[in-house]
């Protein structure tokens, strides 16, 4: 679990999960970070297979702290382990997806009323930051940048409310949520436009049913992009494995 709040902790701030340098003594968290970092940017699709040998390679590591990685992101849900010491990436099913919306219900307006409660103006500042961001990301053209952003705000909430145990549970639900996006729509826009600046308006005017009702409307509109055709994304594995690795940043 602490490594789950870890990854969690990283994603609240200004940068996200973070840069990744090219450095010698990469533990297995930052490993499980940057490969999770790959998937809220969509750059490691579903169903990829990916093995011990490949990413101790990758990054420069042993297979020991390679096997320490994928068995953190199994733990998860994000990869699901096969035999020869490989995994592949999660590649959730309609059904799965579905439930992943469900659970966000549960979790994510509850959620925003303990945010409209105990919001300071650091809080909402932190939160005015992050749309600045997701704008700039949007203006350049910068697709990868602007999914992760948008994934990310979901993170930022959940840090907000300084429950560690509930910021890992959506860390995990967001990451999945990305891969399910990633099977069932064009997995092109990231969270809608103005869903988010919507949400942190009524936490602002610290109106909580307000808030909670934006945030619904905006799980809905992931909810009916779930329901387009399954998609096959079409992404060079490695150029995506250099990413991985640090020698190169695409888009």
């Amino acid at each position: 679990m602490n490594h789950l709040r870890g990854h969690a902790e990283a994603a609240a701030t200004e940068d996200g999960l973070g840069h990744f340098k090219r450095l010698r003594g990469r533990t297995a968290d930052e490993i499980t970070r940057r490969l999770i970092r790959a998937i809220f940017e969509h750059r490691l699709p579903p169903s990829t297979r990916i093995t011990e040998d490949k990413l101790s390679r990758t990054f420069g590591v042993s297979r020991t702290l390679a096997r320490q990685a994928t068995s953190q992101l199994c733990e998860m849900g994000v990869f699901v382990k096969k035999p020869n010491h490989s995994c592949i990436v999660a590649h959730p099913s309609r059904e799965e997806a579905q439930a992943l919306i469900d659970a966000r219900r549960m979790i994510e307006p509850e959620l925003i009323r303990q945010i409209v409660r105990s919001a300071s103006k650091a809080d909402l500042q932190l939160l005015d930051e992050h749309l600045a961001l997701e704008q700039g990301a949007r203006l350049n053209g910068d697709r990868s940048r602007l999914i992760r952003l948008t994934g990310e705000f979901h993170l930022k909430l959940a840090q907000l409310a300084r429950n560690p145990y509930l910021a890992s549970f959506v860390m995990q639900l967001q990451v999945l949520t990305c891969l399910a996006i990633l099977v069932h729509t064009d997995g092109e826009a990231g969270c809608p436009r103005d869903d988010h600046e919507d949400i942190v308006e009524k936490i602002r005017q610290r109106d909580a049913d307000g808030a909670v009702l934006q945030m619904l409307k905006h799980l809905q509109h992931i909810e009916l992009d779930l329901h387009q055709n399954d998609v096959h994304p079409d992404r060079q594995l490695e150029e995506t494995f250099r990413w991985l690795a640090g020698e190169t940043e695409l888009d």
